[in-house]
């Protein structure tokens, strides 16, 4: 029972730990993108730590901010509409597979909460509820640019909602599955085996869906600043606005995990098998501290060697002591570890939770790659007029997607 809710937990814990950390990383890189430093006043003790704090201090304006709710709202729906846009976003992680089954007592031992033999149904209908959420906020707000915002959310999302069902309909067919574990087994642990080679249109057609999914640039008309304000979050203040925030990075996240296991292997880690790395497993844990080991010596390293006093005259000036000190200190216990260890027989079940971690690790490092070119796009390519949006998604994409599955179906009856 404890390993079953440990494995609902655990990925939802990891989204909601990874979302102040994309708002960094889009923050910062948004700045680098348009020559600029970014945030970086907000501080602990005159600590900045490179903007990092930022997020700290937001979370803590928001849940203290004042909640204003207009006197004009539908409130019932009013205050629900966050709450379902955020519950739709945490909920659709449930069927996706983060590294091979275990095997335990002779039974598979899936490592996903929900394993169920129809998972790209379940995320296009879970996709699909979290159109309601928009949709109320801008018509309960009372507002006429909240209502615009909502109007323009419900055309994008059903009409991209379309080709996004049809662009996976040729990875169905070629997997003959809709199970995504199913699906990652048969891309194997070879780059040249995944979908995205095999199926490279309906890869992009897929990733632009997505885009337009979680209303990103430049598929952010439901938001649109410049034209309506805010779009349909325009009467939202404090947590009900970082919950619509919330949710917006959470689908990010998981668009990232979808095009990963569908298109990218998955958990499939590059050239090395579920089996090699279950049998190398003392062996891959010894390299494996001994790399994190030097990584971090090395990052300790270079922070200190940027300490110097009097640069700032301010606390500034040993920050890098602070960072620079402690990956030092860490790198050194990582390698006495390994060398204290070495590389020893830790048995079938570590054996398995050493090839589980690994396989992890390649998913979230797809993930993470993934959630920067949302945050690249975003801030390299301007917002598409509406009438733009809407030839796209209905005289571009569907045909594409529809003469993309024709031929997939061609090649594979002659094949």
């Amino acid at each position: 029972m404890g390993i079953i809710i440990a494995k609902i937990l655990i990925p939802f814990l990891i989204i909601v730990n990874l979302i102040p950390l994309l708002i960094w990383v889009e923050r910062k890189g948004s700045a680098y993108i348009q020559d600029r430093r970014g945030p970086n006043r907000a501080s602990f003790f005159g600590i900045r730590l490179g903007g990092l704090l930022h997020a700290l201090a937001d979370v803590i304006k928001l849940i203290t901010k004042e909640d204003i709710i207009p006197s004009q709202v539908n409130k019932p729906f009013f205050i629900l509409a966050p709450f379902i846009t955020l519950t739709i976003a945490c909920v659709t992680y449930a069927v996706i597979p983060f590294a091979d089954p275990l095997i335990i007592d002779g039974k598979l031992f899936p490592l996903q909460a929900a394993n169920l033999n129809v998972g790209i149904l379940y995320i296009l209908s879970m996709s699909s509820l979290g159109v309601f959420g928009v949709m109320l906020a801008g018509w309960s707000s009372n507002n006429k640019y909240a209502l615009l915002g909502g109007l323009r959310s419900s055309a994008q999302m059903f009409s991209y909602e379309i080709s996004m069902g049809l662009s996976l309909m040729s990875v169905v067919m070629i997997g003959g599955s809709l199970e995504l574990t199913t699906i990652i087994n048969q891309q194997s642990h070879f780059p040249w085996q995944w979908n995205f080679l095999k199926q490279p249109l309906a890869c992009l057609l897929f990733i632009v869906a997505t885009f337009a999914e979680t209303n990103r640039n430049p598929f952010d008309l439901p938001e649109g600043e410049s034209e309506i304000v805010a779009g349909y979050h325009t009467e939202y203040s404090s947590m009900k606005f970082a919950m619509f925030f919330m949710a917006e990075y959470a689908h990010i996240i998981i668009a990232s995990a979808l095009i990963s296991c569908l298109f990218f292997g998955g958990w499939q880690f590059p050239f090395l098998s579920t089996h090699f790395l279950r049998e190398q497993a003392g062996e891959g844990i010894f390299i494996l501290l001994l790399a994190h080991a030097f990584l971090f010596v090395l990052i300790g390293i270079f922070l200190l060697s940027k300490f110097s006093k009097g640069k700032y005259g301010d606390k500034r000036d040993y920050e890098v002591l602070v960072i620079g000190v402690p990956f030092t200190l860490l790198g050194l216990g990582l390698g006495f570890t390994a060398l204290f260890i070495g590389t020893g027989d830790y048995g079938v079940m570590g054996r398995q939770i050493f090839a589980a971690l690994m396989q992890f690790g390649a998913l979230m490092t797809k993930i993470l790659f993934f959630c920067w070119l949302f945050i690249w796009v975003r801030w390299t390519l301007p917002r598409f007029r509406y009438d733009q949006l809407m030839h796209l998604g209905w005289k571009v994409m569907i045909p594409l997607s529809l003469a993309n599955i024709f031929i997939t179906g061609v090649v594979l009856l002659f094949l």
